[in-house]
């Protein structure tokens, strides 16, 4: 899936090597045991989810807001537009004024957007000599960001080439039609990057606007991972926070439908190879259903090389390279995706396989071997989800945001040893419906 534009100031060479170095050293202490998550909420309702990591003498910082493009409207790519601007100009730093700041004391500061959120980042040493400049930035970033009028015009101009680049990718221009498809008039059909025609009509109060309504506190969760005390941890985190308004947390997004009917789509391009996603809304964060879903579509097609739709359409008739299904949860309904891309000729027996693999997955379920597997191969790489900082306030912010429980990376692996081949079955039964999916083809002939 095409990601956003991810802003990232590099630090200075020095601090670089020095960051490298001490997570390095630090590797087997960062992979050890699920990490106790700690949480309260500032003063102006900001959440926060902070993590102790002595380990290393460096702070990881998310803020996390719900104001990706599903809060876009009738204005496409404003909430990409948004978050790209706001590391070019805040108080009275220009760009490059932030850029030399940040990179005089070896922090690093990205801005991102995606459908459920935006978010903006920043990790720092903890010396106060440091860290001190640096959150000073991130202040000016989250509340007086400037949005230079001609930091806009740029902004817009890549955009506008990005989109350009996307209408000569099979690839993406499958992922589009495939949204499209999918959710409708809902707001996750929009495209982040936005269209040519809703680029152009954005405008310096568009982006103001939509900053003043979802950039606030009541709309934001914080992650922090760090050598802090819980002390320290309250005093950064209320300091940052206080550099946003109170506000109000967003509204809750409309309900996404199951798809009624089948869709087929196919779109011409001039490529020796077939681009083919097949699914239908999936599951959300925290649905009732996610460890059998995860841990059947894992042993279907979520597992490599290894899985059952590799197997048929890869290994046993070398039909693609790389044959793929995995779930994408949301705030609503993600989708479940079914894909690969395959020569144009064998495009047509390619789908017929990855259909009726997935009906004699639904039909059958799992082996008691490949369910073994399956578990083995979660549980066994799970310390690889947290074996850093990055990962953990990742993951912080990923619980934070969905409002999922606590003990969520603690419970997880044996959540997922729980898992029984009759609740696959009966979640696959209950939740995936083949005769109901969106199907999109690009390619030629």
């Amino acid at each position: 899936m095409h990601e956003p534009r991810v802003a990232i100031r590099p630090p200075a060479r020095r601090w670089r090597a020095l960051i490298f170095l001490l997570v390095l050293c630090a590797w087997p202490l960062l992979a050890g045991a699920a990490p106790a998550i700690q949480h309260w909420t500032t003063a102006n309702g900001a959440r926060v989810y902070f993590v102790p990591a002595p380990e290393l003498p460096m702070v990881d910082v998310q803020f996390i807001f719900d104001g990706g493009s599903a809060r876009d409207g009738d204005r496409p790519g404003l909430a990409l537009l948004t978050s790209a601007l706001l590391d070019q100009g805040a108080g009275k730093l220009d760009a490059d004024a932030i850029a030399q700041r940040l990179e005089s004391v070896g922090a690093r500061l990205s801005t991102s957007a995606h459908r459920d959120m935006a978010v903006i980042s920043l990790r720092s040493l903890t010396d106060p000599a440091l860290l001190e400049p640096a959150l000073g930035v991130m202040e000016l970033i989250l509340g007086q960001p400037s949005f230079p009028p001609d930091a806009l015009e740029r902004e817009r101009k890549r955009m506008q080439v990005a989109l350009q680049a996307e209408a000569q990718s099979p690839g993406d221009i499958a992922e589009k039609a495939f949204f499209k498809a999918l959710y409708g008039d809902h707001p996750y059909a929009s495209p982040p990057l936005g269209t040519e025609e809703s680029l152009n009509r954005l405008s310096r109060d568009d982006v103001l606007g939509h900053h003043k309504r979802y950039y606030v506190a009541r709309n934001a969760v914080i992650a922090l991972v760090g050598a802090l005390d819980r002390e320290d941890a309250e005093r950064l985190a209320a300091r940052l926070a206080g550099a946003l308004p109170r506000g109000e947390k967003a509204p809750p997004l409309p309900s996404v439908k199951a798809l009624e009917r089948a869709v087929t789509r196919h779109i011409e391009h001039p490529s020796t190879q077939t681009h083919i996603r097949m699914g239908q809304p999936g599951m959300k964060r925290g649905d009732p259903d996610y460890f059998p879903l995860y841990v059947g579509n894992h042993v279907l097609g979520g597992s490599g090389l290894v899985s059952r739709i590799s197997e048929e359409i890869r290994e046993k008739r070398g039909l693609a390279y790389s044959a793929y299904s995995y779930f994408m949860p949301m705030r609503e309904l993600g989708p479940y995706t079914l894909g690969l891309q395959t020569r144009n000729d064998q495009a047509g027996e390619a789908l017929e396989v990855l259909r009726s693999t997935l009906e004699d997955f639904i039909a059958r379920g799992p082996t008691a071997r490949e369910l073994r597997a399956s578990k083995r191969n979660i549980t066994g790489g799970f310390p690889l989800r947290i074996a850093s900082n990055a990962k953990i306030v990742s993951n912080l912010a990923m619980i934070g945001f969905y409002e999922l429980p606590l003990d969520y990376l603690e419970t997880f692996n044996a959540r997922v040893e729980a898992v029984t081949r009759e609740q696959i079955l009966d979640a696959f039964r209950r939740r995936v419906h083949p005769q109901h999916m969106a199907t999109i083809t690009v390619g030629g002939g």
